[in-house]
Order: structure tokens, then C-alpha cells, then sequence
């Protein structure tokens, strides 16, 4: 191929509007850091005007107007917190939603693994509450709750709420904060272990939402916090995870220096590959009795020769993003060209934003299958392109499927063998393009 790649073309010409077709407002607010709340910082990549991108469209939306917001992230010259400036309200992103965490079966294995290492590490039995936040249909809590552990679910989404109780797992609908963590506690007691799992990178009001675990957690009890990381977004070009949900990137540094504020410590920290590398995080009140890991203090030293704090590793990254978007979008056009047939899968929110991005739309891609039915035949936003039912490729033969949910990708291959022994091939994007 042509090592000389084409600047990435025009990503829509959309407008940026201030309310949503269906009626919900949906204007942002621009606020100072959410950690110390300092205006000092340098915006180090913008990803231009993009839709919400977990707004899926139905056919009779599709000509209306659709909001889009500039996507532009920001590193705190104070604090170092990577982070989104512009917030969208959270009752527009998450009171209905279409993520289902039991859709994927390594997010189901990883759930059942989370729940078994913490009850044997932590002796968890019937006489301990587990407590998840942003719990979504339940699929960690089943897990704790077949080791005969007490549980309940605080989810905000109206729809995955309802369907974690048809589930059998008690789940209050709300947003979590500190008001919320009282009345929890008054009720049914302080909580043995409390998990957020890919929550805290959501929420804008962080100092109130650490507040709330401080007083939930019983004084003995443990905080598990699972991140994406900031590392992996940096060094594996995962531009695509950075969207309007996605207010907050944390590095191991920022969350010890959140969560001293709230007098709580860091004791242990993995890394994960999961969601294209997360970090999972252990945090007990000040004072606790658990002896705190040595891979805390290598982690931090590794942060610490990144030079996470400076501005160059995130000039480096946004260029490595311009390269990587051009990339992908003349590798597919040159694939459709020669009249080879695309289609995507996974109508992830990571995936909209590349389709936005990159200006990847129908004349690419013919639809994009997905495994949730809550997102059948609907639209992408921005691009709206038709999501439809995995079932669909068994009708059809296309020459290559991207992998939208890259994350995903080795499921995802297993999953489609028939495919690829009929010839079929996968585009994986990031983060270089692959394909197999």
C-alpha cells in the first residue's frame, strides 16, 4: 500500500445544537477541574463536533436536527486529571441506556472472577453487603449473590434497572452520591465491599461521589474502583474511548491524590486487558488493616517516567490519533473501491465515535450487526448507519467486517468462525489497523 495517507476528510457538517429532537434539553456546561477545581489547563486534542454517542436514532429521527458537541480533552496543569470541560447532563446520557453489560461473555467471565477473588481474598459471606454502583443489569451482583453474599445495585437507567430486578437483583434506580449513600446506609447498613466498575471516568461530580463511598463503606471494608487507564489510552492510540460519557482518564497518580482528599489509600492495584486496559483498584479507609502492594509503588514510578504531568505524551498522542484516523479511513475506502462489501460489528459508543471521526458512514459500511437487541434496527448516531441482528451475516457474505468493538475482538472472531471459513475477513482498527 501508499505509505502517504490523506489528511482525514470533513467529519460532517452538522452544526452544534443545544437541544435534543425528543424533547430532553441537552446543553452542556463548561466547568472548571472537576478534582481541584483550577481553570489552568491546555487542551491537547479535540476530535471536533460529534453526536452523543450513545444516542441511537430510530428511522423517524433520522431528519431531524441532532445534537453534537465539540469533543475536546483537557490535561489540569494542577492536578494532572485528564478530562472532558464540557459536560452533557447526566439524566440526557444515562436515565435510558442501551448498554448491556451481559451482552458480552467475557464481561460475564470477568464478573464471576471479579466475585470470586474478592469473597475468598476478603472472606465475604451472608453476614456481608456488597454494594455495586452503576450496576447495570446486575451482572457482577448475580455473581456475588450465587456466593451467598447480600447485594444490591444502584443503577440510574430507568430500562437496565428494571431489567436487573426481572433478574431477581434488588436494585435501587438513582444516581449515586452522597445524599443517596446515607439513605443506603440508614437503611441496610454500611457495606463490606463497594465496586464501581467503569462508573467513576462518568461522573462529574467526583468529590461528592468519593464522599458517598467514604460513607457507605464500613470502617473495615474495601472500595474496589475499575478504570480504563490512561496509559493504555495513551500508548495504544484508544481514541475512540475518549466520548462524552468519558468526562474523566485517570492515571493511578490522580486517583491516589482524589481519594486522599477523603482520607482513603490505595492498598493494591492489577491491570487489566479487559476494556482495552483497565485498571482495577483497591481502596480501604485510612488506618485499614490490609498491607499496601509493592505494584503500588511500581506503577507510580512508571507514571512518574511517562511524564504524565508535562504536556509532551499527549501532544505525541493527539498526532498519533491523526495518523491512525487517516489510516483506517483510506484503508476502507480503498477496500470499497475495488468493490469489496463492508460491514461493521459492534454498535459500541467506541466505535460511533471512530465512524464520526474518521467520516465513515452508509457509503462504507452497508450496516453494523450487534448481540443487543435493545439497538436493533435503529440508526448510528451521526452516521446513521443501520444497526441490525448478528443473524444477518449467516444471510450474507460480505468481504470484511470491521470490528467496531475492538475490545471485544477475540469473542468476536470465535464467535464469527463461520464467516471467516467462508472467506470472510476482520479489520481490526486499533490500535493500528489489522486485518485477519
Amino acid at each position: 500500500m501508499n505509505s502517504q495517507q490523506p489528511a482525514l476528510p470533513p467529519r460532517g457538517q452538522a452544526t452544534c445544537t443545544t437541544s435534543d429532537p425528543r424533547g430532553a434539553g441537552s446543553e452542556a456546561v463548561i466547568k472548571g477541574c472537576r478534582i481541584c477545581g483550577s481553570g489552568k489547563r491546555f487542551k491537547y486534542l479535540s476530535l471536533g463536533q460529534m453526536p452523543l454517542a450513545n444516542r441511537f436514532l430510530r428511522h423517524e429521527d433520522l431528519n431531524l436536527s441532532e445534537p453534537h458537541f465539540p469533543l475536546e480533552v483537557f490535561l489540569c496543569e494542577e492536578c494532572g486529571l485528564s478530562q472532558l470541560i464540557e459536560v452533557v447532563p447526566p439524566e440526557v446520557l444515562f436515565k435510558r441506556y442501551l448498554y448491556v453489560s451481559s451482552t458480552s461473555d467475557l464481561v460475564v467471565q470477568h464478573a464471576r472472577w471479579l466475585a470470586d477473588t474478592t469473597a475468598r481474598r476478603f472472606g465475604l459471606g451472608p453476614q456481608d453487603r456488597a454494594v455495586e454502583v452503576a450496576s447495570n443489569d446486575g451482572c457482577v451482583l448475580k455473581a456475588f449473590r450465587d456466593l451467598q453474599v447480600r447485594t444490591l445495585g444502584v443503577e440510574p437507567a430507568e430500562n437496565i434497572a428494571a431489567l436487573a430486578r426481572a433478574a431477581g437483583v434488588e436494585t435501587l434506580c438513582d444516581f449515586f452520591t452522597s445524599k443517596v449513600a446515607v439513605a443506603i446506609r440508614e437503611e441496610g447498613g454500611p457495606a463490606s465491599i463497594i465496586i464501581a466498575r467503569h462508573v467513576l471516568a462518568h461522573v462529574d461530580a467526583l468529590l461528592d461521589f468519593v464522599e458517598g463511598l467514604r460513607l457507605l463503606l464500613a470502617d473495615d471494608g474495601v472500595v474496589i474502583i475499575e478504570v480504563p487507564y490512561l496509559v493504555d489510552l495513551l500508548e495504544r492510540v484508544e481514541y475512540d474511548t475518549i466520548y462524552d460519557e468519558h468526562l474523566s482518564y485517570f492515571s493511578l497518580t490522580v486517583l491516589l491524590r482524589l481519594f486522599g482528599l477523603f482520607s482513603m489509600k490505595v492498598f493494591d492495584v492489577q491491570r487489566l486487558a479487559i476494556h482495552g486496559g483497565s485498571l482495577l483498584v483497591y481502596l480501604q479507609k485510612e488506618g485499614g488493616a490490609h498491607r499496601t502492594s509493592a505494584i503500588v509503588a511500581e506503577l507510580l514510578k512508571m507514571e512518574n517516567e511517562l511524564h504524565l504531568e508535562r504536556p509532551a505524551p499527549y501532544i505525541e498522542f493527539a498526532r498519533k490519533v491523526e495518523r491512525a484516523g487517516g489510516k483506517l479511513n483510506w484503508t476502507l475506502s480503498r477496500l470499497r473501491a475495488t468493490r469489496n462489501r463492508i460491514v461493521g460489528y459492534g454498535a459500541a459508543a467506541k466505535g460511533n465515535i471512530l465512524l464520526n471521526y474518521c467520516g465513515i458512514g452508509h457509503a462504507i459500511l452497508d450496516y453494523v450487526l450487534d448481540k443487543n437487541p435493545l439497538k436493533h434496527y435503529l440508526y448510528t448516531p451521526g452516521m446513521h448507519i443501520p444497526v441490525l441482528p448478528v443473524d444477518k451475516i449467516k444471510q450474507d457474505q460480505p468481504d470484511y467486517m470491521l470490528i467496531l468493538a475492538w475490545n471485544f475482538a477475540d469473542e468476536i472472531i470465535a464467535q464469527q468462525a463461520e464467516y471467516r471459513d467462508g472467506g470472510g475477513r476482520f479489520i481490526i482498527p486499533v490500535p493500528e489497523v489489522r486485518i485477519i
